[in-house]
């Protein structure tokens, strides 16, 4: 083999180990049959929530991965792979499960989040997590319901 050739791959193969390690996740999905319009479609919505979809050699993915000590990751680039960098999983995995429950070409097949490998259905189960926003008025709902019962039964009394 060339060794420009050579020296080309191991620079993808170095940069993409610094994906993986700079992100929260790095999420496998098989996107066969899917159309270029709706990869593109994916591509925007998940740059909107500051997610990047890439598509590299099964072979350097899974050198960088071997090189990171994930063989379960590399294990799972099978076919046509998409990779998905993103910082917040929560609202990446939701896009992904979205996108593939309106779209049957679309396959989620493993994800590698703070360097434990999960799979799908635990990739799945993280979709159905309240993102940010959810989560914190949810925590303020409970702050308020002991002050919000009291005043009830403030009320109640006076009333009376």
């Amino acid at each position: 083999m060339n060794q420009n050739t050579l020296n080309a791959k191991k620079v993808i193969v170095d940069s993409l180990n610094k994906s993986i390690s700079a992100h929260m996740a790095t999420i496998v999905v098989e996107y066969r049959g899917l159309s270029v319009s709706s990869l593109h479609n994916l591509r925007n919505e998940l740059k909107e929530n500051d997610a990047h979809l890439g598509v590299y050699k099964n072979s350097l993915v899974s050198r960088a991965a071997e090189q990171l000590k994930q063989q379960e990751l590399a294990d799972a680039l099978t076919g046509p792979n998409a990779i998905i960098f993103a910082n917040d999983i929560f609202s990446s995995s939701k896009i992904l499960t979205r996108f593939a429950r309106r779209n049957e070409h679309l396959v989620l097949k493993g994800a590698l989040v703070e360097g434990q490998y999960i799979d799908v259905e635990t990739l799945k189960s993280l979709a159905r997590i309240p993102g940010r926003e959810g989560l914190i008025s949810m925590f303020l709902s409970c702050l308020q319901a002991p002050i919000r019962n009291f005043a009830c039964i403030v009320k109640a009394v006076a009333d009376k």
